[in-house]
């Protein structure tokens, strides 16, 4: 049996209306069981979640770091613990000033810095502030990483019971259906993206795609399917590339051998060919 497995769908701006959702359970075997979804409504919240004890794995919604292009560019740290340092003391304005420069001095199709993992598992680049916002993510989300002394493979030693992976639902729910399944805006919120969030949720318990069945009750099953957002469905999912990384625990959690140890990795994103670490 693993230790308790959770996934975080992370908010830069977490509040009532828009909070971090966690989804927890545990693994047995290839049978993961869905055991609560929980809500955490500000960023202090989050920071209490992170210092909680362990054993725990959990895989996060959120870019770890920026690509070594950028970084190594502007002549930032390029060592993660200091990077991330850096980063927190510029204010978004500021941050989103230094991106914007960058960008505008590429030239067309090739604005943004990406890294690695990203370009494998069709991720936003890490440095992109707007469409979605993920360097908000990163921003608020890696740094605390680092202030609760989680350990982070392949990146930064931190306590060995308190285990940090990077996730990304998108990876896995591609690997089901192109269909939409999610949206904010309630305009979106169709019966078309409920179905398609009925379709993930099915090939999840048959253990589709990652060799790992989920196992919840018809309640939990009815808010995966009712939150018009995704964020519950994306935890979980979080919370299942966690355990996909338990099973392969011995060998770096499945993270590439040679990932960059600056840029990071995301787990259960794998590249042909290579072996784990």
């Amino acid at each position: 049996m693993s230790p308790t497995l959770h996934g975080v769908d992370f908010s830069s701006r977490p509040g009532p209306r828009k909070p971090i959702v966690v989804a927890s359970g545990e693994l047995d075997g290839t049978r993961f069981t869905l055991q609560g979804l929980s809500e955490l409504a500000s960023l202090d919240a989050f920071a209490a979640w992170l210092a909680q004890p362990g054993p725990w794995l959990a895989g996060f919604d959120f870019p770890f770091s920026l690509p070594r292009e950028f970084v190594q560019g502007s002549g930032w740290p390029a060592r993660w613990p200091e990077l991330m340092q850096h980063l927190r003391r510029h204010s978004r304005a500021e941050l989103r000033g230094i991106f914007k420069a960058w960008c505008d001095a590429r030239p067309s199709g090739s604005k943004f810095a990406h890294r690695a993992a990203d370009l494998l598992a069709g991720a936003s680049p890490s440095m992109r502030w707007v469409n979605p916002p993920v360097a908000w993510m990163l921003f608020e989300g890696a740094p605390r990483l680092l202030d609760t002394g989680v350990d982070l493979p392949g990146l930064h030693r931190g306590d060995p019971l308190r285990v940090a992976l990077e996730a990304y639902p998108g990876v896995v729910a591609r690997r089901i259906t192109r269909a939409s399944y999610k949206s904010d805006d309630r305009a979106r919120q169709t019966p078309a993206r409920r179905e398609a969030r009925q379709h993930i949720l099915h090939a999840l318990q048959q253990g589709m795609p990652l060799g790992i069945v989920l196992d919840a009750a018809p309640a939990l099953c009815s808010r995966l399917l009712d939150d018009a957002s995704g964020d519950a469905l994306d935890a979980t999912i979080c919370a299942m590339q966690a355990a996909w990384g338990w099973q392969r625990r011995a060998a770096g959690y499945g993270l590439p051998a040679d990932a960059d140890p600056l840029e990071g990795w995301i787990v259960s994103v794998e590249v042909p060919g290579s072996q784990p670490g």
